[in-house]
């Protein structure tokens, strides 16, 4: 930890899901998959706090059970399913200096993130730290080039979006990536002054595919615990 820079670690995890209801606690593999967003933190040993950003009684009484702190409750403006992750940082970050408390650092894990574990937050936090960035976040590799991607048009037809790189290989055309939905390192700052995530100056932190699972259906679900059985395997 930076002397005189006290972190925090803000989780955020409204009660209303939709597509998996009540996502947030739900078990994965044995535990309720908040818990692995929260023990990372806490293993970290990076945060002066570990909070949960919550509208919802039940994963308030879960989160503290975990170690981690519900020191106020969301608003009713930042738990619908139209509020931005950069709208509840900021949201916490103002309630906290409402309470005297300043952190000019901190990190918003989000609460289905079972792959996100200490070292990797250690190395987000180095590379805030070290690159002056405004936001470092975790990436991963598209699997297949996106510039050879193809949409459909009419009458059951398909074409290319780019057909330029139709007889490109693929090893020259240039790597893209995509946000691995995990975790933001940010200045506070600059949350409250941009209320958003993607500036100017972010950094992205490169992570392996078999680390990152969007969980938002039933059979997402089963993917992410196959590949965190895989990985933490003896």
């Amino acid at each position: 930890m930076q002397e005189g820079n006290k972190l925090v670690a803000i989780i955020t995890a409204r009660g209303g899901s939709k597509r998996i209801p009540r996502k947030n606690i739900l078990p994965f593999l044995g535990r309720p998959i908040i818990s692995y967003s929260i023990h990372a933190a806490l293993e970290s040993q990076l945060f002066a706090e570990v909070m949960v950003s919550t509208d919802d009684e039940e994963i308030a009484r879960m989160a503290e059970a975990e170690g981690a702190i519900v020191p106020f409750f969301r608003s009713k403006e930042n738990a619908d399913d139209f509020s931005g992750t950069a709208d509840v940082i900021a949201e916490v970050i103002m309630r906290y200096k409402e309470r005297g408390m300043t952190f000019e650092t901190g990190c918003c894990i989000y609460p289905t993130a079972p792959f996100v574990n200490p070292g990797i937050l250690k190395e987000g936090y180095k590379k805030l730290v070290d690159g002056k960035f405004d936001v470092v976040f975790p990436m991963v590799k598209y699997s297949y080039p996106i510039q050879r991607s193809i949409h459909k048009v009419e009458n059951g037809k398909v074409a290319m979006l780019w057909p330029e790189n139709y007889h490109k290989r693929s090893q020259d055309l240039e790597p893209v990536y995509h946000d691995a939905g995990q975790f933001y390192w940010f200045r506070s700052d600059y949350i409250l002054s941009h209320k958003k995530l993607f500036g100017d100056n972010v950094a992205g932190l490169e992570v392996e595919e078999k680390s990152v699972q969007d969980i938002d259906t039933l059979s997402d679900w089963e993917l992410a615990e196959i590949k965190y059985q895989l990985l933490n395997r003896k």
